[in-house]
């Protein structure tokens, strides 16, 4: 493998991966989750689509 299709695999693996790196940066608490969904159906569009929104939605709160 040369430089040139290493960096593209590293760019198609960070833009499959973009809802779990958002989930972990927004501290979610559900990022296994978000990533788990990511990995198994982020394949099909409508799979990556439902994990970006998840891991960009509030997280919801617990009242005591």
């Amino acid at each position: 493998m040369d430089a040139g299709s290493v960096f593209g695999l590293l760019v198609v693996f960070c833009f499959y991966f973009t809802p779990l790196i958002i989930a972990l940066i927004r501290r979610k608490q559900n990022y296994v989750a978000i990533g788990v969904t990511n990995f198994l159906v982020g394949w099909t569009l409508i799979g990556w689509v439902i994990s970006l929104i998840w891991s960009l939605t509030k997280d919801s709160r617990v009242s005591n």
